[in-house]
């Protein structure tokens, strides 16, 4: 489920986020962006296959591991395997239907 929600994403950088099962987007205009919602959606199936709560579990740990060893917030990010595989796989609108069971791991 989609939802426009303008104050959560108000004072941030993001355009987008998935807290399962919803998908959070800061404009409007955004629910017809393919892109963004193929990202969102990806990590949907990640959550999904990692029972929710080890997601979350999982990307903070790799979070701050990165950001340990990288000092940097934005690269610690981008260099979250779940991120590195929906940003990977984001242009690929038909990626969910062909994707293996575990497919971030290949990005870990």
């Amino acid at each position: 489920m989609i939802i426009v929600c303008q104050k959560l994403l108000k004072n941030t950088k993001i355009n987008g986020i998935t807290l399962y099962p919803f998908i959070f987007i800061k404009n409007p205009e955004d629910k017809r962006n393919r892109v963004l919602i193929n990202h969102e959606k990806i990590h949907l199936r990640q959550q999904l296959e990692l029972l929710i709560v080890f997601f979350y579990i999982a990307y903070i740990a790799e979070y701050y591991y990165h950001l340990f060893k990288l000092k940097n917030g934005h690269q610690a990010y981008r260099a979250i395997s779940f991120e590195r595989e929906a940003y990977a796989m984001e242009h690929d609108l038909n990626y969910l239907k062909k994707r293996k069971l575990w497919g971030f791991w290949k990005y870990f």
